[in-house]
């Protein structure tokens, strides 16, 4: 973008009307004395074929402070979390909550259960240690459970049930690079650890010896090929962690030294559901429970012995033997939209993205949830017609929102119920554990905004206080940067100077 196209951008920006906006009169000089510092920020890197999309409108008084193509759709990143936590509060309400329930088509006699023990999940990304004080703290209650009814053996299987969400694990669209790191886990209705697990190889006792595969959770059940050695002195062939793709087996090759230090990679598993299985199968012998079976995976809804599209009881129709012997119930939407959009955690906005799409259309396929969101945050009056959703949580290049579409949604969501809730999730300049920016600026402790970051993509959306207390609603989204920190740095200054944004006529009227 060349400086002699941002300015002639910034002049005629406020005498535009965009996305349904009020243009401010051009007689403002304060709107004016913005409009240039913000084309001047803009300008303050200059990259060939990058392209802006920026637009700012007063929530208070309705007028458009700030426009450059905000009615061009862009690639948002993480942005993206901002439709999803928005639709998901619209269509499934705060106090909205999973469940993970034990179910059996089988009988029980003197303590024994004679058939398949089945874990079967509706998409909650929390079997962690993230709510919890452990990682297995949940299969711990679950397998409890099951011993206060006495089970303490089961002659069948231990079956993984992710049937309620058969849609494909990771998303075509996204960058196989990612597919290995644990941001870009894969998507199932049975998660466990957010679908990570961390593996420490170990040097081996004596030279010639390969080394000691851990994983943390223990007993993770990882495919695991391991043709590396250990050696004395420091090895040639550095130790390698690899995979080429997340459904092979992990890699470990080359050398280790004796006594020297282990290596640790943290990865993300192949399958969820079968990863779940196999360390609930480790909890249960632990608490008493013994399965003389095999651990097995369900993912096809036909073969699943629950029935129905109901999201908060299993049933089974077909299969009156069918019954619930415990049940995990979730913390509130409220708390998970948190994690969703101050910590961008991909894996829980995926999750509710596909739980929004089962309970629209029945299935929680990537095309019905895109659906779904469309039609909760259309209910809503914000302008969806020219969104591309294509996941959950922005990971894909492919999503394309334009900054009036984010600058609609803070709109419409600001006058709903919903309002406290969603604003609570968003993240705050200048706080360690939220936006980690803009310190010393008059944005911090003030400005709350979605950050976004893929591959030549950068975006902040959000809100933030004029100094005269006017709530300014803001998008801004460059997409083909070869520097996104670089952008950043626009990003909080933009920031900055909305929040020291001041009108002449002697600040907000009542």
């Amino acid at each position: 973008m060349t400086r002699a196209f941002v300015r002639a951008l910034g002049a005629v920006c406020l005498a535009v009307v965009t996305a349904g906006f009020a243009t401010a009169p051009s007689s403002d000089l304060a709107i004016e004395r913005l409009g240039t510092d913000l084309v001047e920020l803009l300008d303050t890197y200059r990259w060939r074929g990058a392209e802006w999309g920026v637009l700012v409108v007063s929530l208070d008084r309705g007028d458009t402070l700030f426009a450059v193509e905000p009615t061009t759709p862009r690639a948002p990143a993480s942005n993206v979390k901002l439709l999803t936590s928005a639709a998901a509060l619209a269509a499934l309400g705060s106090d909205y909550r999973f469940r993970t329930w034990l179910v059996t088509d089988g009988t029980v006699t003197d303590g024994v259960l004679h058939g398949d023990l089945v874990l079967y999940g509706t998409g909650d990304p929390g079997l962690s240690d993230r709510f919890f004080s452990s990682r297995t703290a949940v299969f711990e209650a679950l397998a409890e459970e099951l011993r206060r009814l006495g089970i303490h053996t089961v002659r069948g299987d231990l079956v993984g049930d992710a049937s309620f969400l058969p849609g494909p694990l990771r998303s075509e669209a996204w960058d196989p690079a990612d597919l290995n790191d644990h941001f870009a886990p894969g998507v199932s209705a049975l998660s466990f650890n957010e679908n990570v697990v961390s593996v420490r190889v170990e040097p081996g006792s004596r030279e010639g010896l390969p080394p000691v595969v851990h994983t943390l959770p223990d007993r993770a059940g990882l495919d695991v090929a391991n043709t590396s050695v250990t050696v004395e002195g420091r090895p040639r062939e550095p130790l390698l962690l690899t995979r080429d793709d997340p459904m092979e087996p992990i890699r470990i090759e080359g050398r280790i030294q004796r006594g020297g230090r282990d290596v640790w990679r943290q990865l993300t598993v192949s399958d969820p559901a079968r990863f779940a299985v196999s360390v609930f199968r480790s909890v249960l012998e632990d608490s008493g429970v013994q399965v003389s079976g095999n651990d097995r995976v369900v993912v096809t809804p036909s073969r699943s012995v629950v029935g129905g599209p109901t999201v908060t009881a299993p049933r089974s129709e077909a299969r009156p033997r069918t019954r619930v012997l415990a049940r995990h119930v979730s913390p509130p939407l409220r708390d998970y939209l948190a994690v969703v959009n101050k910590q961008s955690n991909n894996l829980y906005a995926e999750l509710l993205y596909r739980t929004l799409g089962r309970l629209e259309a029945g299935v929680g396929s990537p095309d019905a949830s895109a659906v779904a969101v469309a039609r909760a945050l259309s209910g809503l009056g914000v302008e969806m017609d020219q969104t591309v959703q294509v996941d959950g949580s922005g990971l894909a290049d492919t999503n394309r929102v334009t900054p009036g579409t984010f600058v609609s949604l803070f709109r419409a969501v600001e006058s709903s119920p919903l309002w406290p809730e969603f604003w609570a999730s968003l993240p705050e300049a200048g706080e360690r554990r939220g936006l980690g920016r803009m310190y010393d600026t008059p944005a911090a402790g003030n400005l709350r905004a979605k950050t976004g970051t893929i591959a030549r993509v950068s975006a902040l959306s959000g809100v933030v206080r004029s100094a005269d207390g006017e709530r300014l609603a803001f998008s801004m989204m460059v997409n083909g940067t070869p520097s996104t920190s670089r952008a950043k740095r626009v990003e909080n200054a933009v920031g900055a100077r909305l929040a020291s944004f001041e009108r002449e006529t002697g600040g907000l009227r009542p």
